[in-house]
């Protein structure tokens, strides 16, 4: 029994953040119906966005309102904030947030007080001082940019169609993905599989007139399934002409033009950019101890080391890896996140009743990667796996991992009924901009840029 109402909050409404709150939603069901704790959610948005169908999204095997999973529905017995949390002054107990009313009420940022903090804020892209980069990338961590991201490839076949001018036909259909990891791999794969279908409704595009680029600093990409299975996706994805460079850097876009460190020049219309990722800005505004990468030090029960009251997990979290040499932390990922997220709800609900804690403990299984359609790569407790058998573990795999049975039932339907039927290949490009069209109507301008395309997506 908890001894003092406690007052729970959790920043961020990712992985960890929603977990977290779901599993205390779970153990404390007694102490909630008695009102002893209260849990406050707080989030930019209203869903987590299951971020390992990102990729499927963008090719449009799942509706994109399946990728994300509502907070309100799920933690019914949280309060939910959609907001952003400025600062934390943990020695008080305080953190500053804004609101979607912030600005209306004009008040200023608001406050609130907790007694236990859960840090979840998750990462953000890493991006570095590339000239251009800002204007003309697009990264791929949230489901809006995966479904922009779609509609602009579509978007580029449709202007590579129309056009009369060879150069910009040629820009149009050069796509280039910085970043070798899970993101740019798993994206390029499903969108250039996506691509190369719907050329099929093109009278004057081929799959052959596409040139699609990976770039990656590294000599490997997808270390997480292993180098052979590395090497093995890469020569799959050079059977289907794309070219993959490694030891690569983009040293500018500037003016549509994609820059290469080894020389190679691509005039562009897209450049997407999933090379890494960074702890959020959050945790440089907190009175709590960090490391040298800005992620938060950590013990392995989950708490904030040396302080009280304060826990973290996740890619804000520099968690020590009890199965590996001393010295390692746990990988940033979504599978020690997933498991991550138990063990803090756990662990909370024990120091609110005075319990001992459990130690944070996991043992890395392997890695699945999609490659495209019925095409992956997997390296899962020691077996190496290819093709059709990766794919189909990898859709297995996250099915099992998305939250809620509702999640997984559209999910699966909807993969049976893409099994059965026709890809869909519409862009709806209107979607970035609803207004757009009908401010033209109205006699005012594009809100972007008069020039452009109401309906398009660049």
């Amino acid at each position: 029994m908890v001894k003092e109402r406690a007052r729970i909050l959790i920043v961020g409404g990712g992985y960890v953040g929603m977990y977290t709150a779901l599993r205390l939603q779970q153990k404390l069901k007694p102490e909630l119906k008695r009102g002893e704790v209260e849990i406050t959610v707080v989030s930019p948005d209203p869903y987590m966005t299951y971020q390992p169908f990102l990729p499927e999204a963008a090719a449009g095997s799942i509706s994109p309102r399946h990728v994300v999973v509502p907070l309100r529905r799920v933690l019914d017995q949280c309060r939910i904030v959609i907001g952003e949390v400025q600062s934390i002054d943990h020695a008080k107990r305080t953190a500053t947030l804004s609101t979607l009313a912030t600005e209306e009420e004009g008040a200023g940022a608001a406050q609130i007080t907790y007694d236990e903090l859960v840090l979840a804020p998750g990462s953000i892209s890493r991006a570095l001082p590339i000239p251009g980069l800002a204007d003309y990338a697009i990264g791929f961590k949230t489901v809006e940019e995966a479904i922009g991201l779609r509609n602009h490839v579509i978007e580029q076949m449709d202007i590579a169609s129309s056009t009369r001018d060879p150069a910009i036909r040629d820009a149009a259909l050069t796509f280039v993905f910085v970043g070798g990891g899970y993101a740019g791999v798993e994206a390029l794969g499903e969108l250039e599989d996506m691509a190369r279908y719907t050329a099929r409704y093109y009278h004057n595009v081929q799959p052959e007139d596409m040139k699609w680029i990976l770039v990656e600093a590294s000599n490997r990409i997808l270390p997480e399934v292993g180098e052979e299975m590395g090497k093995y996706t890469i020569t799959q994805l050079r059977r289907r002409n794309i070219d993959v460079r490694l030891e690569t850097r983009l040293d500018s876009c500037a003016d549509r033009i994609a820059v290469l460190s080894d020389g190679a020049r691509f005039p562009t219309r897209t450049v997407v950019w999933t090379a890494g990722v960074k702890p959020h800005p959050l945790l440089a505004a907190t009175d709590l101890p960090r490391n040298g990468r800005g992620r938060l030090k950590c013990t392995p029960q989950l708490t904030v080391d040396g302080v009280t009251h304060a826990w973290a997990a996740g890619d804000a979290a520099a968690v020590p890896d009890v199965t590996a040499e001393p010295g390692k932390e746990t990988a940033p990922n979504a599978q020690h996140a997933l498991r991550q997220a138990k063990v803090l709800g756990d662990n909370i609900a024990h120091s609110l009743r005075g319990e001992a804690l459990e130690t944070y403990s996991h043992k890395y299984v392997g890695s699945v990667a999609s490659l495209g359609l019925h095409k992956g790569a997997a390296h899962v407790y020691g077996r190496k796996l290819k093709g059709y058998p990766a794919w189909f573990m990898h859709r297995v795999y996250h099915l099992s991992r998305v939250p809620t049975f509702n999640r997984k039932a559209r999910v699966l339907a909807e993969w049976t009924l893409a099994g059965l039927f026709k890809r869909e290949i519409v862009s709806l490009g209107s979607l970035e901009h609803p207004r757009a069209e009908f401010e033209l109507a109205a006699g005012g301008k594009h809100p972007l840029d008069p020039k452009l395309d109401p309906k398009g997506s660049s």
